[in-house]
């Protein structure tokens, strides 16, 4: 599919799309103006996706620098009357959290939807929260798509919701929703033509400070009004279509109340093994509708709940049961049916069930000799740094320079961070000691600093420096702290994608923009030691580290080199192997260990391609085994 049919397609037109896909859909049917994001699989191809048809959705998109100034980018877009969209993956929402929480309580004129896109099994996250319990704690509206015809229609009526309550409303989607395909019929697009110069709608915000402003005097009845909202909304997800009974058997003794993508599995166990089961589906899950629920209770002896990750649905229906006094036992992740953890699928959900029903499953799924060939031979691949990744150099170098001052492992500390880099986890670097969020490598260097005798060394990425560095940097400066910072500047966001950030000079929608200087940034920090050097050139890595590692005060590095895997990044011939100037030392595959480079039936073999002539290996090697190619 063209991407620009999700600006041109038609009603009724019906397309095979991603679920990222059909949330852009969504959002383009709804006649969104603003949309702002910082980059997060698994909801990255959105922005991405936005990023290139924003000026023809006439939309202004833009990939913040944190997920913080993302909310508030949309919620003041809102509230000057215009529908906003905001998005990130479901650790993101915590960076959003300050102004989230409050965005409930001032509201909303123009619609405004927050989609998250949680990851159970941690597929590309450091948890797996459950956005569901942010829902409830904001006290907000949630959809729960399962589906990508869902995902599309759920995000048109949360901006219908969102302005007929003056609300923002969250979407939240799994890592098997935003990803999975599927048939989506479009709907209608409304009008969202500018009127000015601008690609976008200009609104207007009128100042009301008794609406806006939560000072003490005037927060309290914006919580007062927040709860007559969520009274109000709750008559509704009694009576939405989002709920709805999936009527799979006559008799009405077992149930299952479910949402999300556990829905699927729980749908497919029940058809496949022809069980007696309905299906309650929760599309719209917060306001919980307790009458909806209660209803389908009421002539039920035992009900299950499939649901992931926490158990939010399953305690809501304990409290529907306990209210109403209602004869029935709940079975879910509380009792030991379900686990409390990682995602599900069709195999985890018929066990549960099968715990209580005790149904023997005699239909075995048959797969062809050829496919069950395929699986056994796909080896396992462990993520590992690109061929030609600059913070390889970073690591090896930084080691070296551990080495040459006497240091024993144990004496050096790394902090690391959220980004690719954090691969340096892996042997031989082994540069990964601790970690807690984005940002939280420089934060975590100040706590070490003043904790510890240990030497210091906090990795971060450019984008994530941007994102939340430079505070933690101001109190590293300021307090006086002992580390060395190693800004990892690689020239993109590259594990999401490869997206902007304000350190390169152009911004989400493709424009030119002003380019941020890291180094300045450092220095406008305070701190003394600034240093600029090329990952690539390990003489000057090792002399750089060595000068920083004996400073007592906050050294900042800027390691500053391309990411190989962007787009039009002109590449050097692959390097040549001269087998006769080889003695065996095997530094390039277990010590440099790049992926270009490996052993084979006692030979070095270089594979050309994949190796990038960055050349770092022929600096590696002191025998000349490895030479530039021509």
């Amino acid at each position: 599919m063209n991407l620009k049919e999700l600006v041109t397609g038609v009603s009724g037109e019906k397309q095979f799309l991603l679920g990222n896909e059909a949330a852009v859909r969504g959002v383009i049917e709804a006649g969104v103006s603003i949309a702002a994001t910082y980059p997060g699989t698994p909801s990255s191809e959105i922005g991405n996706i936005l990023s290139v048809l924003a000026k023809d959705a006439n939309i202004y998109f833009e990939f913040s620098t944190n997920e913080k100034v993302a909310m508030e980018v949309a919620a003041t877009a809102a509230a000057s009357g215009l529908r906003s969209f905001t998005f990130m993956k479901h650790v993101g929402l915590n960076a959003s959290a300050d102004s989230f929480m409050t965005t409930a309580y001032s509201g909303v004129n123009g619609g405004m939807v927050i989609l998250s896109a949680d990851d159970p099994s941690l597929f590309s996250s450091q948890n797996e929260q459950d956005t569901r319990n942010y829902a409830k704690l904001a006290n907000m509206p949630i959809l729960e798509p399962s589906n990508c015809q869902e995902v599309k229609d759920m995000v048109k009526y949360a901006f219908e919701l969102s302005e007929q309550f003056k609300i923002p409303v969250i979407v939240r989607t799994t890592t098997r929703v935003s990803h999975m395909r599927g048939i989506v019929e479009f709907g209608d697009v409304a009008d969202n033509s500018s009127k000015g110069d601008d690609h976008w709608k200009r609104g207007h915000f009128n100042k009301d400070p008794s609406k806006y402003v939560p000072v003490p005097a005037f927060a309290g009845e914006m919580h007062v009004r927040l709860w007559d909202k969520i009274h109000k909304i709750q008559e509704i997800t009694n009576k939405t279509e989002f709920n709805r009974e999936i009527e799979l058997s006559g008799e009405k003794k077992y149930g299952i109340i479910s949402s999300s993508s556990a829905f699927n599995y729980a749908h497919d166990v029940c058809k496949f093994n022809e069980l007696d089961i309905n299906i309650l589906k929760l599309g719209f899950s917060y306001p919980f509708p307790n009458d909806k629920v209660a209803e389908f209770l009421k002539d039920l002896d035992e009900v299950f709940i499939v649901e992931e990750v926490d158990p939010i649905i399953e305690r809501d229906t304990l409290a529907v049961v306990g209210s109403e006094k209602l004869d029935v036992t709940v079975h879910g992740k509380l009792d030991g049916t379900f686990p409390l953890y990682h995602e599900f699928n069709s195999d985890v959900v018929a066990d549960g069930l099968n715990k209580v029903l005790g149904f023997k499953q005699d239909k075995d799924v048959k797969f062809s000799a050829s496919l069950e060939k395929l699986q056994e031979d796909i080896p396992s691949r462990a993520p590992v740094l690109c061929a030609g990744c600059p913070h390889r150099a970073m690591y090896y170098g930084v080691n070296l320079a551990i080495e040459e001052l006497g240091l024993k492992p144990s004496d050096v500390v790394f902090a690391s961070d959220i980004g690719c880099y954090t691969l340096g986890i892996n042997p031989p670097y082994n540069a990964a000691d601790y970690l807690l969020s984005m940002g939280s490598s420089v934060g975590d260097g100040c706590g070490f600093s003043v904790s510890t005798d240990q030497k210091v060394v906090s990795y971060i990425g450019d984008s994530t420096f941007f994102h939340s560095g430079v505070s933690p940097l101001i109190n590293a400066v300021h307090n006086k702290h002992n580390f060395v910072l190693t800004v990892l500047d690689n020239r993109i966001t590259a594990m999401t994608g490869g997206q902007p950030n304000p350190g390169i000079p152009v911004d989400g929608m493709g424009d030119e923009a002003p380019e941020v200087s890291i180094r300045k940034l450092a220095l406008a920090c305070g701190c003394d030691y600034v240093r600029v050097i090329n990952p690539f050139n390990l003489d000057q890595v090792v002399k750089t580290y060595k000068e920083a590692l004996q400073r007592d005060d906050t050294a900042v590095i800027i390691s500053k080199a391309p990411c190989t895997l962007i787009k039009g990044l002109e590449k050097k011939p692959p390097v040549k192997f001269i087998e006769g100037n080889c003695n065996n030392c095997d530094k390039c595959v277990s010590e440099l260990a790049c992926p270009a480079i490996s052993k084979i039936n006692g030979k070095i073999t270089v594979d050309t391609a994949q190796c990038d002539g960055c050349s770092v290996c022929i600096q590696v090697c002191k025998y000349g085994a490895l030479e530039a190619g021509r």
